[in-house]
């Protein structure tokens, strides 16, 4: 059997209220250890870490250069892959919980397909909440699919590309060769309350100083392709969904009407009629 590291990074996690704790959880049991990188805080983050108290869980504590803008988490991604000591690694970030049906699937699948060195990754399916814990954003700008368990050997440079949504190969990002899996990741960071996502906000203007946030907006503006969802969340996230669960500040703002969306409104039509979505960001490639 081939053993798996488990890899995240974590920076703040109080003040901007990721559900870390359920993030690392939810991968513990399939991997033999976790590596998390933890940033130096202005909150009790670390102790939070800290608490879980799994023998697995091996802490990093770094100084986070900030000036590097969103580049710094792509850095200290690498960084945490490189503390991990096993040739498997399941990533997962701070906002993100693996569900629980879908993990067992995700660990057969590296120990199936680590005899075949043409996989280097493996994808999960992705639920993206937005405004609340029963709404999703579906529109094609929301990625569908991204890897999260990456082969760790070193000759194969696999590295976490731009703000380390996924991964590419080698100083060419070449693309990372995939299988999907019918593990799901349930990704939190639009549906934690309001003052979380103030400081989100703030923080984006930091990391992100290219992009206009327009003032005039709502804090979770409304778009195209939002669904309700029907399904149950991961066991480990409960308890931190039901602590926030209301939250009237939260509110998505009323429809509106813009000419940008109709490109939204048109791929998702040619998705529902081909099963195809146009123009999808993909940082793999499926084989």
């Amino acid at each position: 059997m081939v053993k798996v590291s488990g890899f995240t990074i974590v920076r703040n996690a109080i003040k901007l209220d990721f559900p870390v704790e359920a993030s690392i959880r939810s991968i513990l049991p399939i991997c033999d250890e976790v590596v998390v990188n933890v940033g130096r805080s202005e909150d009790e983050t670390l102790d939070l870490v800290r608490s879980i108290g799994d023998p697995k869980i091996r802490i990093i504590q770094t100084d986070w250069d900030m000036t590097r803008r969103n580049t710094v988490l792509g850095v200290e991604t690498h960084r945490a892959m490189g503390a991990c000591t096993h040739p498997w690694g399941v990533y997962i970030q701070a906002d993100e919980v693996l569900h629980e049906r879908g993990a067992e699937e995700l660990a057969a699948a590296i120990q199936n397909f680590d005899g075949d060195p043409r996989i280097e990754g493996l994808l999960v399916r992705y639920l993206h909440f937005y405004g609340g814990f029963e709404t999703i954003a579906t529109h094609r700008r929301w990625y569908r699919r991204e890897v999260r368990a990456v082969r760790l050997a070193a000759g194969l440079d696999i590295r976490p590309y731009q703000g380390a949504q996924g991964f590419r190969v080698g100083p060419s990002h070449r693309k990372i060769r995939a299988r999907l899996t019918g593990a799901e990741m349930f990704h939190y960071g639009w549906a934690r309350p309001a003052q979380a996502l103030r400081e989100k906000r703030d923080l984006g203007r930091t990391m992100y100083p290219w992009r206009t946030i327009d003032e005039t907006l709502p804090l979770l503006a409304w778009i195209p392709g939002i669904r309700r969802f029907q399904g149950s969340h991961p066991r480990v996230a409960q308890q931190w969904i039901e602590a926030r669960h209301h939250d009237p500040d939260r509110a998505i703002g009323p429809r509106r009407f813009n000419w940008g969306f109709l490109r939204y409104y048109v791929s998702a039509a040619i998705e529902r009629a081909t099963g195809v979505r146009i123009f999808e960001f993909r940082n793999y490639k499926i084989v």
